[in-house]
């Protein structure tokens, strides 16, 4: 199965590779707010979007696992709400069960301690000891499509998360931004190396000729030159 090998794949990636993935593809950089981070450490996210929009019931969330594809990312859009948790340890427990391979809330979770013992990974923009405080109406589509930051989320989406945060990815070009990312991975593997050896960065990226060029074309930009030389530190 294709998502099986993309998952093995980025085991080898980071979210930043990707990231200059999208970039080189023409693509948009479709990332969670800044704070998101991993409950644990080191955690990391794969798998397609499953959204719930909450409104204060966890009914919502057993609803998205009643129909959820194996190894989905259950996202929790909360609006961003820093006053309550909506997600806790039996939220994260009834995900494992329902096949999923993780939980992304933009929001805040609870029920840290349970969370990290259940071990499967939980990324949010924090911790706060209460629950819901409200409940409002049903959102029409709220299994559709979950908002996170400024970004529209939904099964068409791959959901990728590791310590500098998470990125979402257009699943239909999943396969192509992998390459790119391991091509880019590659080189910057090879650029350290050479540093490490004695050979600057300055001096593997022609850093004087560009400072010529540029003085001659005052319009050339570095990132020009890096992919005249086949460079990759930018994108």
């Amino acid at each position: 199965m294709e998502l099986e090998g993309l998952r093995r794949r980025f085991a080898t990636l980071t979210t930043a590779h990707l990231a200059d993935a999208c970039i080189r593809a023409g693509l948009p950089v479709r990332c969670a707010p800044a704070p998101t981070r991993a409950v644990v450490p080191g955690g990391r996210l794969f798998g397609p979007a499953v959204p719930a929009r909450h409104v204060g019931s966890v009914d919502v969330f057993l609803e998205a696992f009643e129909n959820a594809a194996g190894g989905g990312v259950l996202v929790v859009d909360n609006g961003g709400r820093l006053d309550e948790a909506c997600v806790g340890d039996l939220v994260v427990l009834e995900a494992r069960a329902a096949g999923l391979s993780g939980v992304l809330i933009w929001g805040l979770h609870r029920d840290t301690a349970d969370i990290r013992a259940i071990g499967l990974p939980v990324f949010s923009l924090g911790s706060l000891p209460t629950g819901p405080l409200t409940l409002g109406p049903r959102v029409d589509g709220g299994l559709a499509e979950a908002i996170v930051g400024s970004w529209r989320i939904g099964p068409s989406d791959l959901v990728l998360g590791d310590d500098d945060g998470v990125l979402f990815v257009p699943l239909a070009r999943a396969a192509e931004l992998f390459t790119l990312a391991e091509g880019i991975r590659d080189t910057e593997r090879r650029q350290a190396d050479l540093i490490r050896g004695g050979e600057p960065l300055r001096e593997q990226v022609r850093f004087a000729e560009f400072l010529t060029a540029r003085e001659a074309d005052p319009g050339l930009t570095f990132r020009a030159h890096l992919r005249a030389v086949g460079g990759a530190i930018e994108e």
